[in-house]
């Protein structure tokens, strides 16, 4: 089958959706699939406002046009509401052709973060953008009957994987970083340096130790700049990465708005224990499994984690397997002539 998967988040981003595409465009080519991304990297993009490291194509219309005629693609599935998921939208509907749609990221909370608009105004064009489809995918149970109250439907399940050989606890990977020399316990967090993931929630929290933040994103400088005890460490990257979260005691996730976050699995597949809230991602990844604690005092949930067993951790991250999320993206596909 020729699939054409349509993102407005593609390399050079690093983040969740971007890991989540890329693995599953691997998965599926292997299973003899012939994958096609159209991405902003193909267009003349500009930098989204407020978020430079995001790019978004200018009226990017007619090349979605001629790219996806050129891919003469079997399928078609629209992976963001940004500039390209909505000429991709168009030009699905102008030919009948059915597509499918994911809903990755709470988009209307992040712009209300930055701008205070409503997130119902921002809900009621998603329902309109999702509501052409033959299917929106989620992440999770919470995030599915969250989106059910506010009247999206057709809503099919799309699971997550970790790469389990990758990130891995630290006496399977051997070389240290420079974490650990830090005081213990090493508390870490992993994720884009920006306003909707809440970091300065676990910034400010009274810990023992050492906090860490790894990543990059529009709150870097500024967050460095109130916090020059905290240690700052960039975006790190494939083993370097994987060491990081190997070093560290104690995963700490403030984020109250992500839909999953594959950080998570990445830090239990380490064998590092989840301190985060009882909202979206963390109950749905980490609740009743043993590998965290969930709790609205994010320093007592942090100071409880440390008490858990990395083995927990590292089992339950083995329960969740990337060739499942792509099976499960397959069988929801809407192939043209079947929909």
């Amino acid at each position: 089958m020729r699939i054409v998967i349509v993102s407005d988040a593609w390399f050079p981003q690093v983040n969740g959706v971007v890991r989540t595409l890329s693995r599953v465009k691997q998965e599926v080519e292997a299973m003899g699939h012939a994958v096609t991304v159209v991405s902003p990297d193909l267009f003349t993009n500009l930098p989204c406002p407020t978020y430079p490291e995001i790019r978004l194509a200018v009226l990017p219309g007619r090349g979605v046009r001629e790219r996806l005629d050129e891919a003469q693609p079997d399928a078609i599935h629209i992976a963001t509401e940004g500039p390209l998921g909505w000429a991709a939208r168009r030009y699905c509907r102008r030919r009948g052709l059915p597509f499918t749609t994911s809903f990755h990221t709470r988009f209307p909370e992040y712009v209300h973060a930055r701008s205070g608009i409503p997130p119902s105004w921002l809900y009621r064009l998603l329902r309109r953008f999702h509501g052409a489809g033959e299917g929106i995918m989620v992440a999770t149970q919470t995030i599915r009957r969250d989106l059910e109250t506010r009247g999206f439907d057709n809503i099919k399940d799309w699971t997550r994987g970790v790469d389990t050989e990758l990130f891995r606890p630290r006496e399977l990977i051997g070389e240290t970083t420079s974490l650990a020399s830090l005081p213990r316990p090493i508390h870490l967090y992993v994720g884009r340096v920006a306003v909707e993931k809440n970091i300065g929630a676990f910034l400010t929290l009274d810990l023992p130790g050492s906090k860490v933040v790894v990543g990059d994103g529009p709150q870097l400088k500024q967050l460095a700049a109130d916090h020059p005890s905290v240690h700052f460490t960039g975006a790190k990257h494939g083993e370097e990465l994987a060491r990081h979260y190997a070093d560290a005691d104690v995963f700490v996730f403030p984020s109250r708005t992500d839909t999953f976050g594959l950080v998570l699995l990445e830090a239990l597949a380490a064998g590092v224990p989840v301190a985060a809230y009882p909202v979206p991602g963390p109950l749905d990844v980490v609740d009743g499994s043993g590998a965290g604690i969930l709790d609205h005092d994010l320093k007592k949930a942090a100071a409880e984690a440390l008490t858990i067993p990395r083995e927990t951790c590292r089992d339950h991250a083995l329960t969740y397997s990337w060739q499942r999320c792509a099976e499960q993206f397959l069988g929801n596909l809407a192939p043209f002539g079947t929909a």
